[in-house]
């Protein structure tokens, strides 16, 4: 860098900075070293910054990183230190809009970039540091014990075992995770390795897309990676749990299993095949990662509605909302590792439905997921309160996919957004509201009634009344396969489908009415559920989820709901129209968003 030539140098009283600047262009690292200067700390990151635009060098560069570091000669503390300036022309998840800066101009100097300071927004990339740091701060507390139950009667670790296994499934996460929290304890206790296992199953249904497992699979290679830098061995079991997953409990000494907690119907079932199989002196013990306040201790029965549980769940918060302790570098190392796993070969073996693709919005895994949620505490989160049900309005926290494979913990979400969205204060209740209550009252729906997804599973006054309007003549009439295409006479409705096929998303609000016109366009609210149920399902990332059963059943069979003024085809359940929409958003805009091409 050539000499600083700005007139207001001057000797006497000199503070000593450290100016770095790094940027990466194949894979060079480039340095500027130590500047004195005289005068305020403000006129030196002037003039250092001033020197830097000019250099050509700089200019002509990728601006990937800038730090600034300052450092006082001085025995008092300078404003300056410690102060970390950070730049970048990229960042991750965010729907902010940053104005484009011209790197070829060198005399561009004149426009200084705003210095960061405490009441500043923070730079991009925050929330990484500090949660690891706050999972420092945790890593002595205790587990509650209350997160688990015993699905076996000894609950004594095997002796002479050789291992302790955390059998990953619905949780796929390292980090804030309860069950592989508790497994690593066991192990630390027990002076044991520690194993993880994911058992593979692609059921043979229109259901099984490459939009799912690949999202799964990616974020599960994340996983295995973080695993390999813990010394904890992770493996990938292909098939059904209750075949696989005994035989590598006896064949690697297993001494306790470990697992998480799902109330859907398909995973209920592998729990019961794996309790049958394995030997009855291993504990078999599960754990609710899921929810913050494990869904039976929440209620020990099938609630009404938000109203009912609300009361119940927040009393428990101050429980259960609690920061994590870190899973840590595992002090034990197994004799026999871990296979690895071609994950590239491993998704282009799966025989899924191909046709329904990846959206590019949405980037598999825990570290894509945080990012996600720096975003929406950064950008989203001060609108959430005021205009979350507008679908043209970026005011949700997109955050579903990453908490229905279980890539993010709700309870991570639910902290951050309490600590650090303080700007947004507004919002926070609303946003906790659904994240926690409503969330977990899905949970609470799934586990208790096991006709979730079925007219059956609905309040008596709902099957009624479904009943009497069951014969009521529709103005339209929708096959499967028209719905599927967005072949009908509404145009909004047509763009939300659109939007969910292509996109994997639908807005919340959007939501609500798709699945309402569904009961109206069809011949009985049998047929209407399924297909809603179909079509979520098939299309929606976070498809297959308690929250996707939960939100058709509102819709079609009142569930958590009330009766409203009777009318043709609904019944007492509640009723939405397009023209209620147009009150709520600019609905045209929409519609011209995702008007609706060949599907």
């Amino acid at each position: 860098m050539p000499p600083c030539s700005c007139n207001w140098l001057r000797k006497g009283k000199q503070r000593a900075v450290t100016c770095v600047f790094l940027w990466t262009a194949k894979n060079t690292v480039h340095f500027f070293g130590r500047l004195r200067f005289a005068s305020s700390d403000k006129i030196i990151i002037q003039c250092l910054l001033s020197c830097v635009w000019r250099n050509p060098s700089f200019s002509s560069a990728p601006r990937k990183f800038l730090k600034l570091v300052g450092h006082s000669t001085q025995s008092r503390r300078s404003p300056l230190s410690g102060l970390t300036i950070s730049f970048t022309t990229e960042t991750i998840m965010s729907d902010k809009k940053r104005k484009a800066t011209n790197d070829t101009a060198p005399e561009q100097h004149s426009k200084q970039p705003k210095l960061a300071t405490k009441k500043d927004e923070k730079v991009g990339g925050w929330i990484q540091d500090l949660v690891v740091q706050q999972r420092i701060e945790k890593k002595g507390m205790k587990f509650n014990k209350k997160r688990l139950r015993f699905l076996s009667d000894t609950e004594k670790i095997k002796q002479g075992s050789e291992g302790v296994l955390y059998w990953m499934s619905r949780d796929q996460r390292v980090q804030d995770n309860w069950a592989l929290i508790h497994a690593q304890r066991l192990a630390e206790e027990e002076k044991l390795p520690l194993h993880i296992c994911f058992c593979l199953v692609v059921p043979k249904s229109e259901l099984s897309t490459l939009r799912h497992f690949s999202f799964m699979l990616k974020g599960l290679e994340e996983v295995s990676k973080e695993c390999k830098k813990l010394d904890i061995q992770f493996h990938l079991l292909h098939g059904p749990a209750g075949d696989v997953l005994p035989g590598f409990v006896s064949d690697r000494g297993i001494g306790a299993v470990v697992t998480d907690f799902s109330p859907l119907r398909e995973p209920l079932k592998w729990l019961d095949d794996v309790k049958k199989k394995l030997p009855k002196d291993i504990p078999f013990i599960q754990v609710d990662a899921h929810n913050i306040v494990p869904c039976w201790v929440a209620s020990p029965k099938l609630e009404y509605s938000a109203r009912t549980i609300r009361g119940k769940i927040t009393n428990l918060l101050p429980e259960f909302l609690t920061g994590f302790p870190p899973v840590e570098k595992h002090s034990y190392t197994a004799t026999r590792t871990a296979k690895s796993v071609d994950w590239a070969k491993t998704l282009d073996s799966l025989q899924v439905d191909r046709t329904v693709g990846e959206p590019e919005w949405a980037v598999p895994g825990t570290k894509a997921g945080m990012a996600m949620l720096e975003s929406f505490i950064d950008v989203r989160l001060k609108l959430f309160g005021t205009q979350r049900n507008d679908p043209n309005v970026a005011a949700l926290s997109q955050l579903s996919p990453w908490i229905r494979f279980g890539h993010l913990s709700a309870q991570r979400v639910a902290l951050q957004v309490q600590r650090s969205g303080k700007n947004a204060s507004q919002s926070i209740p609303s946003f906790i509201e659904e994240l926690v209550i409503r969330r977990e009252l899905t949970d609470n729906f799934c586990f208790y009634n096991k006709k979730y997804d079925s007219v059956e599973g609905a309040y008596e006054w709902a099957q009624k009344t479904l009943k009497d309007h069951a014969k009521d003549k529709r103005e339209y009439l929708y096959t499967r396969e028209q719905l599927e295409k967005a072949k009908t006479h509404d145009k909004l409705w047509n763009g939300a489908q659109y939007q969910m096929v292509t996109e994997g998303k639908m807005h919340g609000f959007l939501r609500m009415y798709w699945a309402k016109k569904i009961l109206e366009w069809t011949t009985s609210p049998e047929e209407a559920l399924s297909i809603a149920l179909y079509l979520n399902d098939r299309y929606e990332l976070d498809g297959q989820d308690p929250n996707g059963f939960v939100g058709c059943m509102w819709s079609i069979c009142g569930i958590h709901d009330q009766g409203w003024a009777e009318r043709p085809v609904f019944g007492k359940i509640r009723y939405m129209n397009y023209k209620g929409c147009l009150r709520k958003f600019d609905v045209a805009r929409f519609e011209k968003k995702y008007c609706p091409k060949n599907l």
